[in-house]
């Protein structure tokens, strides 16, 4: 756990819990995600703003929500005691510079949910001094049903920790980091997890097909199976090879399908998969300072 400090000289004093405006710097998916779950939980859409500049995006929110937009992230921002920085990477130093001068008077809790952007770089961007807190969620956040990693800098207090935890619980479980390097780990298994189960999903189902299943037929079968299986990880107290070895009957069916698999190096695939991952949001972090 990173080691907690005093707010810095001049920082506003805060109350835990989100008792103060939330800002929310990006209005797309996420955002609108875990602006829905504050809100479904009790939140006051008065207490949450949103800078979008896509007039749509701000339409849709505020009728959805009733939350307060905005096209500018300084309008968004201004009295906001928690900003979430809600754009892609590759225009978070541009947003970032803008604030600065804001960021410096008020001195809020910066949670940034921009994949491969360090800590280190959004401080330095906002002109320092700052608690920040990076955030990986993932996309079945967008059902409530997402798990977010979080590395909090030394900067954040235990108040704001407990701030940033609430605010990403919104749309499921956390999981604190302690090494800010293993971020990009994060990245490449959650982050990006869901995108290889749908990739499993697509050969599965295309392999029934090919064995005679209608489509229709092969996707109800996998789609439910995939359910089913992630349940049993989740509810049942056993780690997966306990499970797999369980429902694997010596010279049965799925024997024949697990040994074909680790035949073909499925383990080692999916090794040097989340290790590309993993590399890639390094290279995001070096691109974008």
């Amino acid at each position: 756990m990173p080691a907690a400090s005093n707010s810095p000289t001049g920082a506003r004093s805060r109350v835990p819990g989100l008792d103060n405006a939330i800002a929310f710097i990006g209005g797309g998916n996420m955002a609108r995600s875990l602006i829905g779950g504050l809100v479904s939980r009790g939140r006051p859409a008065t207490a949450i703003r949103v800078a979008e500049p896509v007039a749509a995006l701000r339409d849709a929110l505020q009728q959805d929500f009733g939350v307060h937009c905005a096209e500018h992230a300084s309008a968004a921002a201004e009295g906001a005691d928690v900003w979430v920085l809600a754009v892609k990477p590759q225009v978070m130093r541009e947003v970032c510079t803008a604030l600065l001068p804001l960021a410096q008077a008020r001195r809020p809790l910066v949670v940034s949910i921009a994949a491969g952007i360090t800590t280190a770089q959004l401080e330095r961007w906002l002109g320092g001094d700052l608690p920040v807190v990076r955030a990986m969620p993932n996309t079945p956040a967008l059902l409530g049903a997402g798990i977010t990693g979080l590395f909090a800098n030394a900067r954040t207090d235990a108040a704001q920790r407990a701030d940033a935890d609430e605010l990403l619980q919104a749309v499921g479980p956390t999981v604190w980091i302690d090494d800010e390097a293993t971020m990009d780990a994060v990245t490449a298994v959650s982050g990006s997890g869901p995108a290889y189960v749908f990739l499993l999903a697509e050969a599965m189902q295309a392999a029934g097909v090919a064995q005679g299943l209608s489509p229709d037929a092969a996707r109800a079968l996998v789609q439910q199976t995939l359910l089913g299986a992630s349940t049993m990880l989740v509810e049942q107290s056993e780690p997966a090879d306990v499970l797999r070895a369980r429902v694997t009957s010596p010279g049965g069916t799925t024997q024949a399908a697990i040994e074909t698999f680790e035949a073909g190096g499925f383990r080692e695939l999916v090794d040097r998969a989340i290790a590309a991952a993993t590399e890639r949001g390094r290279q995001l972090s070096a691109a974008n300072d």
